[in-house]
């Protein structure tokens, strides 16, 4: 069952990488951050935008409880 997790975990895990890559960039990066640029709220994510949003959520929460399951059963 342990090693069924690990492995779960680590695909769950490049999953993730992949789906936050795969995202189109909401605003100037790091420069955004001073207040200068509001893109990141203007607007409502729709299409592919939107399920990968969706899905970057899910696969983290996934990530996160398989982990404390892994975490609690290795004590």
């Amino acid at each position: 069952m342990m090693t069924f997790l690990m492995i779960l975990d680590a695909i769950i895990s490049v999953a993730l990488i992949g789906v936050i890559l795969g995202q189109e960039a909401k605003s100037g990066g790091m420069g955004g951050m001073d207040g200068g640029s509001d893109a990141v709220f203007s607007g409502k994510a729709r299409g592919m935008d939107a399920f990968l949003a969706r899905l970057t959520i899910i696969l983290g929460v996934l990530f996160a409880v398989i982990t404390l399951i892994i975490a609690k059963m290795s004590m």
